[in-house]
């Protein structure tokens, strides 16, 4: 049953792998806090990648930034550009697109166009929402290290056929 379900079981997989960091909770708190900006950044596709590099850089933990950036997947990237897009129209004082019809000039526009209340809204929003996980990765780590999790329901070889 529980391979059906793999967005769960990699949020779980994700969990344990936080657990079993052999570093201060401090230190995987920060790196979840790189990983979680980063993933509220509009850098779908290349989050992970710049959430190493950065965590190599700032030396951070690599494995708690590339936890921190699967805030951002297929089922959440929606709903956090769409409220990033929202909020930074808001702040900037934007009407809401309209699209009439399609052509180059227009595409180099709308392109300025979302990207100013994008990346508005991914500070408004990445930056309150790091600090949040900052905090409860530091609370959480030492109460999770001491937890006994349990492994996923494993099939057999009978029941494969």
């Amino acid at each position: 049953m529980w391979r059906r379900w793999g967005f769960f079981r990699q949020f779980k997989l994700n969990i344990i792998h936080l657990a079993r960091i052999r570093s201060e909770p401090d230190a995987i708190a920060r790196g979840v806090a790189l990983g979680l900006f980063i993933g509220f950044t509009p850098t779908f596709g290349f989050q992970i990648v710049l959430a190493l590099l950065l965590a190599s850089l700032f030396r951070q933990n690599r494995i708690a930034a590339f936890v921190g950036v699967w805030i951002t997947n297929p089922l959440t990237a929606p709903i956090i550009y769409g409220l990033e897009y929202k909020v930074g129209r808001m702040l900037l004082g934007l009407p809401p697109l309209e699209l009439k019809g399609f052509d180059w000039q227009m595409a180099s526009s709308l392109g300025l166009q979302v990207g100013k209340p994008l990346l508005l809204g991914c500070l408004v929003l990445g930056i309150p929402c790091s600090i949040i996980g900052y905090s409860l990765a530091f609370r959480l780590i030492p109460n999770l290290r001491q937890m006994k999790i349990p492994r996923w329901p494993r099939r057999h070889d009978s029941q494969e056929k």
